[in-house]
């Protein structure tokens, strides 16, 4: 990723290097912030750039804003011509990761709920190489946080110490990533990523109930599995030994797209190789989002003005 000529804050399209907050922000202090990650993708063809599920990332941010409570202060279609606006200012023609921050700002204390300020970034992201090789992953030593304690299925950037001592924890290891166990044991998620199994027939997911993040990825997956593939998908506990008995397996978000698991604990799952369902989903997401399946169109948002009118 390279840094891109402009970030867009609180109204203003800035200098990469202008966009700043305090450090006594309560957002800088108590991890006072919410968070979006979004892709826009790039089709050659009509020389257009579409932003994909905005509506669904923007309705997740506003449910983070409520339960932090913020002041309310930022509409969805504030956000929507933000992020348009610092898009056509960076002037991308390649696939891009944005990322909406709200966070508390000021000088406020830790039960602060505004002002409320507004960064988006976006850098240019080509696909992982992992996509094609697969990862191996081991099962953390860390738990999944609760619902009780965090709300794990929004996008609170304090949520992401769970995950980052997790994925630490397997790297050091020698793994590529790792798989969080919630509470009771089952599979919650990896970092930054849900899960996804091919087991009897059938793909299964930790149900959103499981402390895991409620994804618009993992939601994109299940229909497009069960309505373009005619996979049936379920929702339900997985055990971690399930993992060593199923055909395939993969993770997915907004950031990793679609990357296959090859391994868990060193032990293969399935052959030991990408499997087939894993690049059906891969090849169908890719299309769907470049605009190429008509079906789809409602989630695509364009960006450039000439391609919109």
């Amino acid at each position: 990723m390279s840094a891109p000529r402009y970030i867009y804050m609180n109204d203003r399209i800035v200098d990469y290097d202008k966009a700043q907050v305090h450090v006594l922000t309560p957002a800088f202090k108590y991890g006072a912030v919410v968070f979006e990650g979004l892709r826009g993708y790039w089709q050659e063809r009509s020389e257009q750039m579409y932003l994909f599920r905005v509506e669904e990332h923007l309705q997740r941010l506003q449910a983070g804003m409520r339960l932090l409570r913020f002041d309310a202060s930022l509409t969805n279609e504030h956000l929507a011509a933000a992020l348009l606006e610092l898009i056509i200012a960076n002037g991308f023609r390649d696939t891009v990761h944005i990322r909406l921050l709200a966070y508390v700002d000021g000088d406020g204390e830790i039960g602060a709920s505004g002002p409320v300020g507004l960064a988006i970034t976006a850098l240019t992201r080509p696909p992982s190489a992992q996509q094609r090789t697969g990862i191996r992953v081991a099962i953390s030593t860390w738990r999944r946080m609760s619902d009780s304690s965090m709300p794990p299925r929004l996008k609170s950037t304090a949520n992401y110490v769970n995950s980052r001592l997790a994925v630490m924890e397997a790297r050091h290891n020698g793994h590529d990533n790792a798989l969080i166990l919630n509470a009771n044991g089952k599979i919650a998620e990896a970092p930054t990523a849900c899960f996804f199994m091919r087991r009897n027939g059938r793909l299964a997911t930790p149900s959103i109930t499981s402390d895991v993040l409620e994804s618009v990825t993992r939601a994109t997956m299940i229909e497009l599995a069960e309505k373009r593939l005619g996979l049936p998908v379920v929702e339900r506990d997985i055990d971690r030994t399930e993992l060593l008995d199923c055909d395939e397996a993969f993770i997915c978000g907004t950031g990793p797209e679609i990357i296959p698991v090859t391994h868990v604990d060193g032990l293969p799952v399935g052959v030991g190789v990408p499997g087939e369902t894993t690049r059906q989903l891969q090849s169908l997401y890719r299309a769907v989002a470049i605009g190429d399946v008509p079906e789809y169109e409602r989630w695509l948002m364009p960006v450039y003005p000439q391609q919109r009118a």
